[in-house]
């Protein structure tokens, strides 16, 4: 039985790695799809773990050949989505998180249709927001400025998806995301765990 394919957006800095991390070690049967992408491997970074390392000109031989549920042109460097990636873990049972940006979680819901499931997560206040990325202190004055511009032009789609989550504490926000995911394995008939139901005969 097929897993489900799960998009998560958020604006950046709304908290979305750290409940996915959360989510990740309290259940069972999910998985990230492993993207593609054209720039250099970082420092730690693995091939086939953390990305796909491929050239421009693999890249491009793969968009044209419509291998991508989506891909986006980021600062030069290209990063697509494998629809072989992630069709292999679906057939495998597994819910395959998308962790995308708004132009791409629309790219999948064209391609994908009603097989896809959308999560949006959104912050408790602009306020909020812009304490928190002044926190992580990574970010200049003028980053964080145009961080939060887009934050709320992304904002716009949230309506598209499926779901809304706000991340006021970690906490609520790992067991709303882990509701949804059960919720919607019951719906495709498998079980909290992932695993096919039995009916009895």
């Amino acid at each position: 039985m097929k897993g489900n394919l799960i998009i998560i957006s958020a604006p950046s800095g709304t908290g979305k790695t750290t409940i996915l991390k959360n989510l990740f070690t309290q259940t069972k049967g999910v998985t990230f799809s492993v993207s593609h992408t054209t720039r250099a491997p970082r420092s730690g970074e693995k091939n086939g773990i953390d990305y796909h390392f491929v050239d421009q000109e693999t890249f491009a031989r793969m968009r044209a050949n419509n291998e991508f549920l989506e891909w986006a042109d980021v600062h030069g460097n290209f990063y697509g989505t494998s629809r072989e990636e992630v069709n292999r873990r679906l057939e495998q049972g597994l819910d395959v998180f998308l962790d995308i940006d708004v132009q791409g979680a629309r790219q999948v819901r064209e391609a994908a249709g009603q097989e896809c499931l959308s999560i949006f997560i959104v912050p408790p206040s602009w306020e909020e927001q812009e304490k928190r990325l002044i926190g992580r202190g990574t970010d200049s004055a003028q980053t964080i400025s145009l961080r939060l511009r887009n934050a709320k032009k992304e904002m716009e789609d949230a309506g598209l998806y499926d779901y809304l989550i706000v991340n006021d504490t970690l906490d609520e926000s790992v067991a709303a995301l882990r509701a949804i995911i059960i919720a919607q394995r019951c719906r495709t008939r498998r079980g909290p765990d992932g695993q096919p139901l039995v009916l009895p005969r």
